[in-house]
């Protein structure tokens, strides 16, 4: 009764056009630039944060996303105005999988690879090496830890494996913690850093969202021990570790800059399949019609047997006389039930969002998001059709034909206005606090908007939001590319010299990928 765009095709064909071919990210400095520190000192650099730090892309963290992270590409501008070293807990190879006592526990990196359905992403094949027993030996500048909420940093055991299959400890940390109940702040306060860059936050909204809103909003809880992953944290709790964060890294005299958080449902994984992809010709839409015609009125004869006066039931249950046209159509979505839809069911509006990790081969072809259609359903519907009465039994049969989008794989318009209200709350506090610290502030949240709104030009052409033909977002649709790492790099570049004096170069973005190749 419909089909879906298959959007993994188009994006994959895309990607010809928007792959650099240059095998390396190679910076380039514009020679007219002197670079000078101000009144930085960017001698010892330590850089704080999440998987945006760390360098993570494709899914995975991997040693050429961790040599293309924003804070790398950072020290190598620094090294020309007095910058020192900067050692990154490199992983063992490009595959970006992780092994717990040589069993895999988190998958290898997507690529672009040719299947029976065309060129689509998917995992590359091989065994990785990256096993998280073997410890490395510090310090380590980059201190990014994929997967981190702002409390995560300063979590005693946050790096014991011993932690990890309780779920109370990061593998990624587990590698480079240099003892196991060491926190991340410790390990970066240890090296006594001159410079810092803190950007934290993300995952403390990214993963409700990356759930489809099935966690919980947990403001008013102040003990984040007892968060789930997927929770929103408290913002009275991101306020009081932000500010431990700061006082602990500008203690010893250090200066930074800081970051605030863009609106995570502005990132591909939430505005790449639309809603309204389910596409239908005229028959199609009369039939889907009609169907939910039917639909609507075995409802209010059910309702009607349940002793709701009949006006009422009829009011009810029209509800779910949802019409359709020629064309694109939004899919149906559940929602919880209420007295006044107690199906939870509707259909999706206009701002609600589908996450790139829905099955869209079951929106296109077993009814995922409108209705899965059956003989025993069809029979029912003849049976309408015909002018005779279906038994409660075959009535039953047509209400559980409605397939609408779980919970898991959207998110509706409450879960947007709980995550955009999370996010608000942390951005006011990063702002203020960058103040009051007197810290470069980075306003992430508008660049991002500037790159979904149009793009942001560059001298090979404009970074944009779309999977892969943007250029600006890998393939897992969370991460930035190799340029737009790059991107982030000179926003950051960009604060520091305006705070500070310094006369730092920006990198030339024609010179980064836009994808990893295998």
């Amino acid at each position: 009764m419909k089909k879906v765009y298959n959007l993994w095709l188009l994006l994959a064909l895309l990607a010809v056009v928007a792959c650099n071919g240059d095998d390396a990210n190679d910076t380039i400095i514009d020679e007219e630039v002197v670079a000078s520190p101000g009144s930085a000192d960017f001698s010892n650099y330590v850089s704080l944060g999440n998987s945006l730090t760390a360098g993570f892309a494709d899914g995975a963290l991997f040693i050429q996303g961790q040599e293309g992270s924003f804070p790398y590409i950072l020290s190598e501008q620094f090294a020309l105005a007095g910058g020192g070293e900067f050692k990154i807990p490199l992983m063992n190879d490009n595959l970006g999988g992780v092994l717990l006592g040589g069993q895999q526990i988190l998958e290898n990196r997507l690529v672009l690879a040719q299947t029976s359905n065309g060129l689509l992403p998917s995992r590359i094949p091989g065994s990785p090496t990256t096993d998280i027993t073997n410890v490395l030996a510090g310090p380590f500048n980059n201190m990014g830890v994929p997967g981190a909420k702002s409390f995560h940093l300063l979590a005693p055991g946050f790096g014991n494996v011993a932690n990890v299959s309780l779920g109370k400890a990061n593998p990624y940390f587990v590698r480079f913690a240099s003892s196991p109940n060491s926190t991340v702040l410790q390990d970066a306060i240890a090296q006594n850093p001159t410079f810092f860059s803190l950007w934290i936050g993300n995952n403390d909204v990214l993963g409700y969202a990356l759930s489809g809103g099935t966690g919980i909003d947990q403001t008013g809880n102040l003990d984040p021990t007892t968060y789930g992953p997927n929770d929103i944290t408290d913002g009275n709790v991101f306020a009081s570790v932000y500010n431990t964060l700061l006082a602990a890294l500008t203690g010893t005299g250090a200066k930074g800059v800081v970051a605030n958080i863009p609106d995570v449902f502005t990132i591909p994984f939430f505005t790449t399949v639309p809603n309204n992809a389910l596409v239908l010709d005229a028959s199609q839409a009369a039939s889907l019609t009609g169907f939910f015609q039917a639909f609507s009125g075995i409802f209010t004869q059910g309702l009607i047997q349940q002793n709701v006066p009949p006006q009422q039931a009829v009011q009810i249950a029209s509800q779910y006389a949802f019409t359709f046209s020629a064309g694109p159509n939004r899919f149906l979505i559940s929602v919880p039930a209420t007295q006044t839809n107690p199906l939870g069911l509707r259909q999706m509006a206009s701002d609600e969002l589908l996450l790139l990790t829905i099955d869209q081969n079951a929106l296109r072809t077993q009814g995922y998001g409108s209705v899965a259609i059956t003989p025993a359903v069809l029979q029912v519907l003849g049976i309408l059709q015909g002018g005779g009465t279906p038994t409660a039994e075959q009535a039953q049969l047509v209400l559980a034909a409605a397939n609408p989008i779980k919970d898991k794989d959207a998110l509706d318009t409450d879960e947007l206005q709980t995550i955009a209200n999370a996010t608000a709350q942390y951005n006011a506090t990063i702002q203020a606090l960058a103040q009051q610290f007197d810290l470069a502030f980075v306003d992430a949240k508008a660049a991002q908007l500037q790159v979904l709104n149009g793009g942001i030009p560059f001298d090979g052409g404009v970074m944009k939001q779309p999977l892969v033909s943007g250029g600006t977002f890998s393939l897992d649709g969370i991460h930035p590319t190799p340029r737009g790492y790059a991107l982030v790099a000179n926003a950051f570049i960009r604060a520091i010299n305006t705070k500070y004096g310094s006369t730092l170069p920006e990198v030339k973005l024609i010179n980064f990928n836009t994808l990893i190749l295998p």
